[in-house]
């Protein structure tokens, strides 16, 4: 029986490799700040939150992150996109922020929740997308997205302007996706 730990030990030292570190805000895929009244000492978390087409949803609060505490009621936060949500899958995302009131590192029903007006689409291949209705169910007013023309991998669609050539874009990485309350 003195063999099962022997074999435990080089399994256990590759999950400890695989493990990341936490990296400054700006040095992840997607960055930007949060902002506003959150309460006394908020346990502020992101979440990728949107749907695969057709019906695979997605609420994901453990994607890698940083939050960090930037004074005056203003966080610096960075998050790590996947880089396939759902596999094979085209979506519609948001990253939203969340006070995890009962810390367990998931976006729950009732918890304070804020996003903002851009949605990020990704698309396994480039394409026209068909208009899309964001189910009711999801944090935030039900929206619906036009009929857009996205580049394979992550997009970017600033629903406060229209469609254009630039809008949405294909994007690597984003800074400047504020959040605010």
């Amino acid at each position: 029986m003195r063999l099962f730990p022997a074999l435990m030990l080089p399994a256990l030292l590759l999950a400890a490799c695989g493990q990341t570190s936490v990296k400054a805000p700006s040095d992840y895929r997607l960055s930007g700040t949060l902002a506003g009244d959150w309460g006394t000492s908020p346990r502020l978390r992101l979440a990728l939150v949107g749907t695969g087409v057709p019906v695979a949803v997605s609420t994901n609060s453990t994607v890698a992150q940083n939050v960090v505490d930037n004074g005056n009621d203003t966080w610096l936060y960075g998050f790590d996109l996947p880089n396939t949500p759902l596999p094979n899958v085209a979506g519609v995302y948001q990253v939203v922020a969340f006070n995890d009131t009962n810390n367990d590192a998931r976006l729950n029903i009732g918890e304070t929740i804020a996003r903002n007006r851009q949605w990020l689409i990704y698309s396994p291949v480039s394409t026209t997308t068909q208009p899309i209705t964001i189910p009711d169910f999801l944090p935030g007013e039900n929206e619906g997205l036009p009929a857009l023309t996205v580049s394979a991998g992550w997009n970017l669609y600033d629903r406060s302007q229209g469609p254009s050539a630039t809008n949405p874009r294909g994007v690597q990485t984003i800074t400047g996706y504020d959040i605010s309350r």
